[in-house]
């Protein structure tokens, strides 16, 4: 190494002074590190994942529980946080926003382990969430309106307290009471949306209450279920009972068809579609079959249904059914349609082959207790007998204690349920019926334990429809248990529904025999169509008995209900009230003026003084309907400014002007009127209005009258102005449950995966839950973040974002489909990301030919090493390049996929995207077909490496494309060949360091062209020539990474073995005496390697990993110079590494003797550790693993990082501190202080020394210059001495006067070193100046430096030289030393001075 001049003493103190006050102003090393991503350039992670978080040790995980509902927070730019999650079971519906306080609401019992009921505050200075006052709402909350104005919160749902559906929580004294109107009511009251009008003077409530103006009662409930499609063969009361599941049943009909189809009996159990193949079953023709159906475990029958078939002629014309395992011929009792009489039959009894008569109910004259039937088709017509549905009805509805029994009844929207606190565990006890056992689930107490600490189970059985219901509780006999003496007794508590007063009974358990305890006897009355009725058991407040052992045991099998009346109103009765034609009735919709000081109820009677113009939509919509409907229910009302008003929900108008409109209507002119082409064909859920676009979500997906062939998937938009609907291109392919409009943006969520371009073509965006659309530009945009589950909220977050919520498997920060930017972001260690969601499809189906594989065993070292392959798993890379033409700058990514240009070109495997313009286009020219592997560019060359050919051209595995040119350039670039037949396969592609235009590219092959290069090969891209690199190797290389001050080392990586068959994963291959050696023994790596790095160019410091060679577990390695050491050990089998790379930090870690404390070693791939768990990039400090990035794809299954990439080949590790501006300040007007001083005594001295002396005349100028040349400034000194000639000897240099241009430049620096830091970049000062301009001007930041080339190749040994060879480019950063030019090598981003004399 060159020697270097020693810095003067002066700023050797300055030095070691300034260093030990940065020491003092040294931030403390943070979790996580801060990695500098800056310093490595333009800096990109490239992999296959749909999402990526930062692991920052905080609240947020990756992974959350689906069973509750997560509260997240959307920012302006798009990334996605957590708030808090419920308790499981839990739901998020509605929210709204007063100062930094927003208020959320739902059916909860907590959030984020904070205890709250229903309704909760988050505030975004504090970040604390905290529950809402006391004496909130007691039961479900569907929305929230916030009037900012006089700090009030309004709350509706399905609740009836602290009023009936309806709540006012006063924000100063944080109490909630019931709204000046008392509550709203109905069979089904519930409030759906609170919104104002367009003034902001009066609220409107919307759901499926009814209010009621003057003298009347109010009809409560209808009677069938709802989700049952009507039949004239079916009445209300059997309609009301819910089919028993029969998904675990054993089916059996013989005999059947054999026509595809039609063979299978169990398609008719709930028949998905019309009559018809897939739906419909045939028995074989001509016979008489018998369906038998054994469920093998309790069930309570009160009937059958059976649905005929009407195709070809055919169809089932009587039957009889008999009941297992009594054995009995049931009597049925049924009303005939034909004449509408109530009948019975048993043997032969009638099934109507009436198409318009889609099935018949037939009832036992009582409920029977069984395991199975057997159904025999006596007669038919046509070729033979056949059905399109058969199911066996229950009593009413049930619900187990064993989960696995509650199945989903056929047109069910939910399965009966049931849920437990405390420790339950699965026994098994017997049943009266033969052959036959039943589980239960027990729990233990400890005797004198309050009931409010025991265990309870709760039991949750869907019912589908009003009625008057016996329930029933099933109690096994604790005999067959021989648990008597710990039986007790329980209090069990019945939640009718619809506001009913709850039921608490307590009920002993002593039995000895199994027995059915009635519990409650009266009306249960659904409040939605996925109402389930709930019962609650609890160890009793004085249980019976003393227990054994100190312990109680109580027991949960099943309730039964049992219905026994369909026709229900709100105060329990039976009937079917005739209400008075006297009064005015409204449905779904109620104004209340905000500045109303009336005294009413409108949960009762309201007076006709207090009716409102808007009222009247109620009016209307209860007319439109035929009256309050269970089904029926508006979800959404909205405001325009012209005065009209729309309606949205589930309803379809019967009668009035605009009878015949579906799901959404409007108010308009004191009418509703129709939307064109009467609405939409399926459910609304909100809506939002931006000037004269209505935007709407739903469940829809086209109008009611099919005008858009399908094209309104789930959102649509309706132009107010024109009357007409209008697509959101392709809308969403899943329903649409919220709406939000913010900064022109709409946000929709809900149960879909992503928002499609076009009918059925997904945007390629990793968005899932939800999807942004750009008001202006009309699309849908990219968001950033990941989440996978349902989203059931949204609403914006004033200039702040969005709230979301929903039930969530996972949520991720960032989405980003394959790619992303990173860059520096303060101090909290999430660095700023520029997420490219480039449009990827799945991999391309074409690929490179097959080729036949034969392996020739040869007793060599290569025929046993491991086919690196089956470990090597690197994909997507990617480089970035900048178009001098144009100046744009993008990344070129590579892999195998298919996507489509912004042109509409089809292409795949490589994309081109404008970091600025977001435009993706494809390469012109040949398509490529195979994998990418490798990418790398150099100037306006695009390397690529990987498994593929070139269409038109010999090109295989490795290729060169002209980005200028936009073209392959093919000429002179022989192919690389493979041996015995095998795939061509290029794994890296680097540029060699230390050697002008020449390429190391390195994988599986044998030959490029003529030329024998085994495995990696030297390529010359300006004379296109391929060299073998000395003696060569033999297998296959992974990796390469490079060492050595100048990076004359080549490290290579792989399955390989020297050409002397020495067995090594890791080679070191000298370029300067073209010698390979191996580093480390034969056995000191498990496996081949599949991922290598040197630290900083230092040969005693690498890193790899890879896989055992039987790939049963995968390492992380690290050579010391004389050995290999294993530093990751907790490496799973499962673990992937595709990259190691060494990052600089921003901070520093603790020093250890492995990694240095200024960086990091980044791992990266699909990796599994048994200390952190998954992540797809992890840091090493030398010491321990700290997670860094986890991914995941739009499935949810982990995603994986391949490559992190940056445009500065060779950075610097060494850390730029900056003191602050003050001290900056005074520590420049001290040093400009001593420099006077110092400048003037050496004038002085030099005056009179010159003058003693004399000896001018001897001086030879020659000499002089000569010397000039020779020795470059090492500190600022050598600049100020420069500068001293002409400060001290006036305009002109005593000794020369040829030396006046020089000393111009001297004079200028100088001048500017009086006044400005006088750090130099000789690597001696703590603070180092990147440039000499740094050094001069301070913290004015990087100059511009202009072109130049090498006139000699300069060999840069010393510090701070750079390296020269004959002909480089370079860029001179600053010339104004007459010797010693500092400048930059483009290629490699490296700095430093060179002789100017080289240089033109």
């Amino acid at each position: 190494m060159a020697q270097t001049n020693s810095p003067s003493p002066f700023f050797s103190t300055f030095s070691r002074a300034s260093l030990s006050l940065l020491l003092l102003l040294h931030v403390a090393f943070a979790t996580p590190p801060l990695v500098d991503f800056d310093r490595m350039g333009k800096v990109g992670i490239a992999g296959s994942f749909s999402g990526f978080t930062f692991l920052d040790n905080s609240s947020n995980t990756a992974t959350l529980d689906p069973s509750t509902s997560t509260l997240l927070s959307r920012s302006t730019n798009g990334d996605i946080s957590q708030i808090g999650s419920t308790n499981p079971g839990g739901n998020i519906f509605a929210g709204c926003t007063i100062d930094d306080t927003f208020y959320f609401a739902g059916s909860f019992s907590s959030i984020g382990g904070t205890p709250a009921n229903n309704v909760a505050s988050y505030k975004s200075s504090s970040g604390a969430v905290a529950a809402v006052g006391s004496n909130g709402p007691n039961g479900e909350v569907r929305a929230l309106y916030c009037d900012a104005s006089q700090k009030k919160v309004w709350a509706g749902g399905s609740f009836t307290s602290p009023a009936r559906s309806v709540a006012v929580l006063d924000v100063a004294s944080s109490s909630w009471s019931a709204p000046p109107f008392g509550g709203l009511s109905g069979s089904n009251a519930e409030v759906s949306s609170i919104t104002t009008n367009s003034s902001h003077s009066s609220i409107f409530f919307a759901g499926s209450f009814v209010t009621s103006f003057g003298n009347s009662s109010i009809v409560i409930n209808g009677t069938n279920n709802p989700n049952v499609p009507f039949s004239s063969g079916a009445t209300p009361f059997s309609s009301s009972l819910v089919p028993v599941p029969l998904q675990n049943a054993q089916i059996d009909a013989s005999p059947s068809t054999t026509e595809s189809g039609f063979d299978n009996v169990s398609n008719i159990l709930c028949p998905a579609g019309e009559d018809g193949p897939g739906n419909t079953w045939f028995a074989r023709d001509g016979s008489s079959p018998i369906i038998t159906v054994r469920k093998f475990s309790f069930l309570s029958a009160s009937g059958i249904r059976i649905g005929n078939t009407f195709l070809d002629g055919r169809g089932t014309t009587a039957f009889s059914i008999t009941t297992i395992p009594d054995n009995t011929v049931q009597t049925l009792r049924y009303t005939d349609p034909e004449d509408g009489n109530n009948k019975t039959c048993s043997n032969n009894c009638p099934l109507l082959t009436d198409p318009s008569v889609p099935y018949q109910d037939f009832l036992f004259n009582q409920a029977a207790d069984i395991t199975g039937f057997q159904l025999t088709l006596t007669e038919w017509k046509g070729d033979g007998p056949g059905l399109h549905l058969l199911q066996l009805l229950s009593s009413g509805a049930s619900a187990s204690a064993i989960e696995a029994d509650n199945g989903v009844s056929c047109f069910a929207p939910n399965p009966s349920n049931s849920s437990q606190t405390g420790n339950w565990i699965e026994k098994v006890a017997n049943t009266d019926i033969p052959g036959t056992i039943q589980a239960v689930l027990v729990s233990e107490v400890n005797v004198g334990t309050p009931s409010s600490q025991g265990p309870t189970f709760t039991w949750m059985p869907y019912v589908s429809a009003s009625g008057q219901y016996d329930i029933t509780l099933l109690v096994p006999g604790c005999t067959d248990f021989q648990d008597c003496a710990l039986r007790t007794s329980v209090k069990v508590t019945v939640f009718p529904g619809d506001g009913l007063d709850p039921i608490i009974r307590t009920i002993s358990q002593r039995n000895t025999e199994n027995a059915f305890v009635s519990i409650y006897s009266g009306p249960i009355v659904p409040t939605s169509q996925t109402f389930v009725a709930t019962i609650t058991m609890a160890l009793a407040d004085n249980p019976e008995g003393s227990g054994q052992n100190g312990k109680y045991e109580i027991v949960a099998d099943r309730v039964q209900l049992i219905l026994t009346s369909a026709n229900v109103t709100g105060n329990g009765s039976v009937g079917n009230p005739n209400p008075s034609a006297a009064s005015q009735r409204g449905f779904g919709f109620f104004e209340w003026p905000l500045s109303s000081s009336d005294n009413v109820n409108a949960s009762g009677i309201l007076p006709n003084s207090s009716v409102t113009s808007l009222d009247a939509i109620g009016f209307e919509m209860f007319t439109a309907l035929g009256g309050a409907s269970a089904t029926d229910s508006i979800s959404a009302v909205a405001h325009h400014d012209s005065g009209v008003i729309f309606l949205a929900g589930d309803f379809n108008l019967s009668a009035g002007p605009a009878s015949g409109a579906s799901n959404i209507v409007a108010f308009k002119d004191g009418a509703l009127t129709q939307l064109s082409n009467r609405g939409l064909n399926g459910p609304v859920t909100s809506l939002v209005v931006d000037s004269d676009a209505l935007f709407i979500g739903g469940s829809f997906t086209d109008t009611a009258s099919a005008s858009t062939n399908g094209a309104l998937s789930r959102v649509a938009i309706y132009d107010v102005k024109n009357n007409q609907w209008k697509a959101m291109e392709g809308g969403v392919n899943g329903v649409a449950f919220g709406l939000s409009l913010s900064n022109d943006e709409v946000t929709v969520v809900g149960n879909f995966s992503s928002p499609m371009v076009a009918q059925n073509k997904p945007l390629s965006s990793s968005a899932s839950s939800f999807a942004s659309w750009d008001v202006t530009s009309g699309n849908w945009s990219d968001t950033t973040g990941l989440i996978m589950g349902n989203l059931t909220f949204v609403t914006n977050n004033t200039s702040n974002g969005d709230f979301m919520a929903g039930h969530i498997s996972a949520s991720y920060e960032f989405g980003a489909s394959g790619f992303a930017l990173l860059q520096n972001n303060g101090d909290d260690g999430i660095p700023h990301v520029t997420a490219l969601n480039l449009p990827l499809g799945l991999p391309s189906t074409t690929s490179v030919p097959a080729v036949s594989r034969r392996y020739h065993i040869r007793r060599t070292a290569a025929a046993i090493l491991p086919r690196i392959g089956q470990f090597f798993k690197r994909q997507s890379p990617s480089a970035f390049w900048t178009n001098s033409s144009s100046n744009v700058d993008v990344a070129i990514v590579g892999g195998n996929f298919t996507f489509t240009s912004a042109s509409g070109q089809a292409a795949q495997d490589l994309a081109v995207y404008e970091l600025d313009s977001g435009v993706v286009s494809a390469l012109k020219g040949n398509q490529v077909n195979g994998s990418i592997h490798s990418l790398l560019v150099q100037g306006n060359l695009l390397f690529v490496g990987g498994t593929f050919t070139v269409e038109g051209t010999n090109q295989v595995g490795f290729a060169v494309y002209d980005l200028a040119e936009e073209q392959w350039d093919v000429t002179g670039v022989q192919p690389l060949q493979s041996g015995s037949n095998a795939l061509v396969t290029v794994r890296s592609i680097t540029a060699s360091p230390s050697q002008s235009n020449v390429l190391i590219v390195a994988g599986s092959f044998a030959s490029a062209g003529s030329t024998t290069c085994r495995a990696i090969c030297s390529f010359d891209f300006s004379s296109k020539q391929w060299s073998a690199l000395g003696s060569g190797i033999q297998g296959e290389v992974a990796s390469v990474a490079y060492a050595g001050n100048t990076r004359d080392i080549i490290i290579a990586s792989g399955s390989i073995a020297l050409a002397d068959s020495t067995l090594t994963n890791v080679a070191m291959y000298t370029i300067g005496n073209s010698t390979w050696s191996a580093i480390g023994n034969s056995d000191s790596l498990p496996g081949p390697v599949t991922a290598v790095e040197v630290n900083n160019g230092n040969s005693s410091s690498i890193f790899a990993a890879g896989k055992a060679s039987d790939g049963s577990s995968t390492y992380l390695s690290y050579w010391d110079g004389h050995t290999w050491n294993s530093i990751g050990s907790g490496l799973t089998a499962a673990a992937d590494v595709s990259q190691l790379i060494m990052v600089p930090l921003q901070n520093t870690h603790e020093a250890n003797g492995v990694v240095e404390p200024d960086r990091m070693l980044m791992v990266s791939g699909s990796l599994s550790d048994s200390s952190f768990g998954n992540a797809s990039s992890v840091l090493f400090d030398g010491r321990q693993f700290i997670p860094y990035i986890l991914s995941a794809s739009t499935t949810g299954a982990p995603g994986a990082i391949s490559s992190l990439i940056h445009s500065i080949s060779q950075f610097s590790f060494n850390q730029r501190h900056f003191l602050a501006t003050g001290v900056v300040i005074l520590i420049s007007i001290a040093i400009a202080a001593g420099v006077v001083f110092l400048l003037a005594l050496i004038g002085i001295l030099w005056t009179l020394f010159s003058r003693r002396d004399d000896k001018i005349n001897k001086f030879d100028p020659a000499e002089a210059e000569e010397d000039d040349s020779l020795h470059r400034p090492s500190s600022l000194l050598e600049h100020i001495n420069a500068a001293t000639r002409t400060t001290i000897f006036g305009g002109h240099d005593p000794f020369n006067s040829d030396t006046a241009e020089k000393e111009v430049g001297a004079a200028a620096l100088a001048s500017a070193s009086s006044d400005h830091d006088p750090f130099g970049p000789d690597g001696s000062n703590y603070i180092r100046a990147e440039t000499p301009s740094d050094a001069i001007m301070g913290m004015a930041g990087e100059e511009v430096g202009r072109a130049a080339h090498a006139r000699y190749s300069f060999n840069g040994e010393g510090e701070g030289e750079l390296r020269l060879v004959g002909g480089q480019e370079i860029e001179v950063l600053d010339d104004r030393d007459p010797a010693w030019w500092y400048a930059r090598d483009p290629r490699s981003g490296q700095e430093g001075v060179v002789p100017a004399a080289y240089v033109y």
